[in-house]
């Protein structure tokens, strides 16, 4: 333990002690657990935020938001570091890291490459993404151990051997898990995963990143961070009826769009923000990263504490009232923007088709669907995921049923269930509240990700059939639930999903229609209610976490070189010291270019730590401006069309590097590093787009690509298919400076503009020796 206390910036081991305790007391039959002598330890921790804070007060000369309190707080040098919203690169030192399974595989592979004995700040690994909902929690679970051994067997050893605790399969989704164990007030902790921010309903700064980042913050190298602006969103009024948080933040993805987040936190205050529970909190910034934010976040409140304390945390929920000048924005402190709400006035609604910011108030999204041909019919509800599985969750939409039940109805759409944990699964089961949706006709799925990440074996309608549904869930791109891109997928709060469960149609509106019960009356739903947390406390149910032994070296992790699933990494290629000419553009993307599009999951989610087949999937969703077509590329070096992988594999066999372009917010969405591990497996040298998505920019130069963007964007326009590409600069690579792209024609004429980028110079280290992995393996060998 000494060791690890030695990387700890925040006395954030203290976590892991108060994590083993606490696991021990919910084993216990949820004995009290005894944790009073970690307590002083969390004063520490707050004790060094706040000087922090004053060390950067007092150099700023002005008050500061919550979020910058909490950022600045875990500056590595308060003294020194520069601070200029929307311009420096923060060095950090972070709390913690969290990993889902599917990233979790690339993020060891790296960290065992770096030839570390052991990760520097307390860690953990979380499976929920490769369970697939097919018939229900139990089968569903228990074939996904047999299908998936290879890869679990694979996380738990590893994290044996480096010391990084082990979430087992059917422990729960992710972001949950962190609400009900790891997040606090203050915290800053980064996660392989872009919901990360589903944290900031516990008043910490939880940040989704790609794989590289969680290696160095593992391996104790100060975290990098472009200092984000601040959005303020003032809320005032009380939510009630049929409205909902969810419907907060899809009134805000509404204002925002899916870009206008980009490099901020979002910092909601005002005194509308008490009539939130903690989990509604968290659900608000959930959803914060279908706007590009950074993350989200809320002040500390009461509401924060009651939940810390039913999650057995009354330590630091009475260290976070004492400290709680640090864990809320100071008087005066200013916003980069400022948005309004009040929830007196808000409404219910509906986000979607395809887009997670296209906003349809309940009371006007029939009429929008008939006038945009979208299908009324409702042909699945599916609530739940790390989105809306809170226990206040599951009895609004339970009241819902129950309402439903007793005029002898049973829901006209399928009716699917995801509980966020087992915590909530066990809890739900004690409290009825399963059973209420089993008699109405839902399926209880396993405490997994499920159909919200495309892990759903969907039989009710045939590829390729326009459909829609309706979920509690996050992100809706094409294909993003069942792989089908007729699906229209709207995404809602819990109790709108399941009213609509109840109607069937789109067109219904729960405030003002009604429903025909079993002996032909028409009745109307109540608004819904539901209690925040259990009158009873929360059944842990099955103990679901493995700690990680006190010495792991003696531990071997093997890899089979003939596995399918799994592949050790080898280093990719330094810069060769030029400029970069002859390139070919593998393809030209037309349009919204998601990492769903770049990297599909779903089915593909199985290759997640074998590099090379999972590069097989390599923006086979981006649709060609040639044709038209997705998956269908003119490789230059034949003449003949190919699946984009297949081309861009034949151009790296000849030795030819290649381009993407793309268009606005490339790399929208899941946090997912592959899609920029893939591109640079296969030869990848530079994507150039008009503008990127902050996760998707910094995996691209953690793995020695170059991103880049148009000075013009109209110089799009410029570039054709067959065009050869040269990058010029290279060699006088500096910040601030842009590059040159020279385009050669098909006619041979020729044509230059310039290209911005916002690498630094510590970046630039990474891509001149072909990675950021490879430049921490050339710092460990120096020192």
């Amino acid at each position: 333990m000494a060791t690890l206390l030695k990387y700890s910036k925040m006395g954030s081991i203290r976590m892991m002690h108060i994590r083993n305790l606490t696991l021990s007391a919910k084993v216990s039959a949820r004995a009290a657990p005894a944790m009073s002598k970690f307590e002083p330890n969390m004063n520490i921790a707050y004790d060094k935020l706040e000087n922090n804070i004053k060390i950067v007060r007092d150099r700023l000369q002005r008050p500061l938001t919550l979020s910058e309190k909490v950022l600045y707080g875990h500056l590595d040098d308060p003294h020194g570091q520069d601070i200029k919203r929307g311009e420096s690169y923060l060095k950090l030192r972070p709390d913690r890291v969290a990993m889902q399974d599917a990233t979790a595989q690339m993020a060891m592979l790296q960290f065992i490459s770096s030839g570390l004995p052991k990760v520097a700040v307390p860690s953990t690994i979380h499976c929920d993404h490769l369970i697939q909902a097919q018939i229900g929690g139990d089968k569903d679970l228990a074939r996904a151990k047999d299908i998936n051994k290879e890869v679990y067997d694979f996380l738990q050893s590893s994290g044996a051997k480096y010391g990084v605790g082990f979430w087992k399969p059917g422990s729960g989704i992710i972001h949950q898990i962190i609400l009900e164990n790891y997040a606090f007030p203050g915290v800053l902790l980064i996660g392989t995963d872009s919901h990360t921010p589903n944290g900031g309903g516990l008043g910490g700064l939880c940040i989704g990143v790609g794989g590289a980042d969680a290696v160095d913050v593992m391996a104790n190298i100060p975290w990098e961070l472009k200092c984000p602006n601040v959005i303020g969103v003032e809320l005032t009024g009380k939510l009630s009826g049929w409205t909902s948080p969810k419907d907060v933040i899809l009134k805000v993805a509404d204002i925002l769009t899916v870009k206008g987040g980009t490099g901020a936190i979002v910092e909601y205050h005002g005194p509308g923000v008490d009539s939130i529970s903690c989990t509604g909190m968290g659900t608000i910034c959930n959803m914060g990263a279908e706007i590009g934010a950074t993350t989200s976040v809320f002040p500390f409140n009461s509401r924060m504490r009651d939940y810390l304390v039913a999650t057995d945390r009354h330590e630091i929920a009475e260290a976070a009232e004492e400290y709680k000048d640090i864990l809320t924005p100071d008087k005066g402190a200013q916003y980069d923007e400022l948005i309004k709400i009040n929830l007196d006035e808000l409404k219910p609604a509906l986000n979607g088709p395809f887009t997670p910011d296209l906003y349809n108030p309940v009371s006007e999204v029939g009429e929008n669907a008939e006038k945009n041909g979208w299908p009324t019919e409702v042909k699945v509800s599916l609530i739940g995921s790390c989105t809306n599985s809170s226990y206040e969750d599951m009895g609004r939409s339970a009241h819902i049923c129950k309402q439903a039940l007793d005029k002898g109805l049973t829901t006209k759409s399928l009716f699917t269930i995801t509980p966020g944990s087992e915590q909530i699964r066990a809890t739900i089961e004690r409290d009825g509240y399963a059973e209420i949706f089993r008699q109405v006709g839902g399926v209880v799925l396993a405490n997994a990700c499920g159909p919200c990440i495309g892990q759903w074996d969907r039989k009710d309608v045939a590829m390729g059939e326009k459909n829609t549904i309706v979920t509690s869930y996050n992100r809706n791109f094409t294909g993003r639930n069942d792989a089908n891109p007729a699906t229209h997928a709207f995404v809602t709060s819990p109790e709108i999903v399941t009213a609509l469960a109840f109607s069937g149609d789109l067109r219904y509106n729960p405030e003002t229609d009604t429903l025909k019960a079993a002996d032909g009356s028409d009745f109307m739903l109540e608004p819904p209610t539901g209690d925040e947390l259990p009158s009873k406390g929360f059944d842990a149910g099955e103990d679901t976490y493995q700690a990680f032994p006190a010495d792991g070296s003696a531990l071997k992790v093997n890899v089979d070189p003939q596995s399918q699933r799994l592949q050790l990494l080898e280093p990719f290629k330094a810069w060769e010291g030029t400029d970069l000419e002859g390139l070919q553009v593998l393809i030209k993307a037309k349009g919204k270019c998601t990492t769903d599009h770049i990297s599909m999951a779903g089915p593909w989610l199985k290759y997640r730590g074998h590099l090379d087949n999972i590069s097989n999937n390599l923006l086979i969703g981006a649709i060609n401006i040639e044709n038209d077509e997705a998956n269908k590329v003119k490789n230059q070096l034949t003449g003949e069309y190919g699946a984009v992988p297949d081309v861009g594999r034949h151009y790296k066999a000849n030795g030819v590097g290649w381009v993407v372009i793309g268009d606005e917010n490339y790399g929208e969405g899941s946090s997912r590093e592959h899609a920029a591990l893939e591109p640079r497996h296969l030869g990848g040298r530079a994507i150039i787009v008009k503008s990127f998505a902050r996760i998707h920019e910094t995996n691209l130069k953690k793995q020695g690509m170059l991103p880049l963007t148009f000075s013009n964007p109209a110089d799009y326009d410029k570039i054709q298919p067959d065009d050869k590409i040269a990058i010029l600069g290279l060699t006088d690579f500096k910040p601030g400076k842009p590059l040159t792209c020279k385009l050669t024609h098909a006619d041979g004429s020729t044509e230059s503009f310039s290209l911005n980028h916002t690498f630094n110079e510590g970046q630039i280290g990474w891509f001149k020796a072909g990675s950021a992995l490879n430049k921490m393996a050339l710092d460990l060998k120096g020192r």
